[in-house]
């Protein structure tokens, strides 16, 4: 029997939704597995802590009808197991489809508030308009109707994605509509940090006999949730600070640390480790070792402004969110895209260390491995996928220099910088060479 309104009866009372909107106030776009077990929670929590239900969720699909169909059968209900605590969630009321009237639903006076999870490409400004593109079609229709002002939320991981989705809709919007959006529009930066694995069929079928109903919108994630969001809105939004959220002026801080530490550290796995899931890596105590001197050699140094926080303690919860087996975050899922997460992960990061004289030995060999990775793929998962294979005949030295000629991911700067150039191919040679294991041990050997 599958899971919705009127099924709800056979779930456990403890574990039924925490509140039950009537009224829809968000729109999000991107409504993925990470959604459903972030965003959406805190929603709930809020519509929970202060009684408002006004803050449903009409989620929008953007390239395949699979969510929708999954959900409306379920009356867009869905279980959430999150380490010991499993319930189902209810914060979403509908889910659209690619073809569905979006542009209505942003254009409703109820509606105060668009999040967005598109992944980092979507923000490419080759090939646009895409979802940007539709979120623009809908503000073009909220301005005509005369809906009222609007808060527009990027929880993508892309530095400042605040101002950079703003700078995206800009180009897109003609004079008139650009004036509307600069008076009645808020783009707030967000740093959002919850591990979400995508589900696998055992997820599913663990979820069911939980639940005791059948549900095929289930999502996996770990006890750990952040979320960091900028205190600029247009107007009226959930407290999603009575649900745990931060609300504060800066986000760059927080942005800077997890986009460097977490997933920084996520690419290294993905493109150096070899194993099938994040905690198989984590589990070998060299390649945790690595981990530990990528983050405190490399990326920590580059971080600044987070005055009174627990940088050490956090590091640590990383290490542990890493190992957690019950997460069984594949590996290939973060390998995806890395031509689009190298910049703002491994790169800025390498040239802040640069900067200050210092070499970013682990850095270089993280961005090594994925140069070896991109070049021997078979099924690359990659926007620039046919500019970065290579014929695995190349010798390093010739490899490097390929792929750092690829100027929107290295810039001119890193393709410039003999540093940076050296210690890479140092890295490749040894790693087609040596392997891993014994790269890792021949430059933890030679560390400063």
């Amino acid at each position: 029997m599958r899971l919705s309104r009127a099924t709800l009866s056979r779930v456990a009372p403890a574990a039924r939704p925490l509140a039950e909107p009537r009224a829809t106030g968000v729109v999000h776009l991107g409504i993925g597995a990470f959604h459903r077990a972030h965003q959406a929670v805190y929603t709930e929590r809020a519509m929970a802590a202060t009684g408002d239900d006004r803050w449903g969720i009409c989620g929008a699909s953007q390239r395949s009808t699979d969510v929708a169909d999954r959900l409306r059968p379920q009356d867009c209900l869905y279980g959430m197991r999150a380490g010991d605590e499993v319930r189902v969630v209810g914060s979403v009321r509908d889910v659209l489809a690619p073809g569905d009237d979006l542009a209505a639903r942003l254009a409703a006076p109820e509606t105060a508030v668009v999040t967005l999870t598109i992944t980092e490409k979507a923000y490419r400004r080759d090939p646009l308009p895409g979802a940007i593109g539709r979120l623009v079609a809908g503000l073009r229709a909220r301005a005509t109707a005369d809906a009222g002002p609007l808060t527009v939320l990027s929880c993508d991981n892309l530095p400042g994605n605040g101002a950079t989705l703003a700078g995206l809709v800009a180009e897109l919007c003609e004079p008139p509509l650009l004036e509307w959006v600069e008076e009645s529009v808020t783009f707030p930066a967000t740093m959002v940090d919850r591990i979400v694995p995508a589900t696998t069929q055992a997820d599913l079928d663990d979820m069911a006999a939980r639940l005791g109903v059948t549900d095929l919108g289930a999502v996996v994630t770990e006890p750990f949730t952040q979320w960091v969001i900028e205190d600029r809105f247009a107007g009226d939004r959930p407290a999603w600070d009575q649900a745990g959220a931060l609300l504060v002026g800066d986000v760059r801080p927080y942005e800077r640390m997890k986009l460097r530490l977490l997933n920084g550290s996520h690419s290294a796995i993905a493109y150096l480790s070899g194993a099938a899931h994040v905690s198989e890596a984590v589990g070998d105590p060299a390649f945790a070792g690595f981990l530990r001197r990528l983050m405190d050699d490399d990326l920590s140094p580059t971080l600044d402004g987070l005055d009174g926080f627990d940088l050490a303690g956090y590091k640590e919860s990383l290490l542990a969110r890493f190992a957690n087996p019950g997460l069984r975050h594949r590996v290939a899922q973060i390998a995806v895209d890395g031509s689009q997460k190298l910049p703002q992960r491994l790169l800025d990061p390498a040239r802040d260390r640069l900067a200050g004289g210092h070499e970013p030995r682990w850095i270089a060999l993280s961005v090594a491995g994925w140069m070896r990775y991109v070049t021997e793929a078979r099924d690359l998962d990659d926007p620039l996928a046919d500019r970065l294979r290579g014929d695995g005949t190349a010798s390093a030295a010739a490899t490097v220099n390929r792929l750092l000629a690829i100027e929107e991911i290295f810039g001119a700067d890193l393709r410039e910088n003999r540093v940076f150039r050296d210690l890479v191919t140092d890295c490749l040679e040894r790693l087609n060479a040596d392997g891993v294991p014994a790269t890792l041990r021949a430059l933890d050997a030679g560390r400063p």
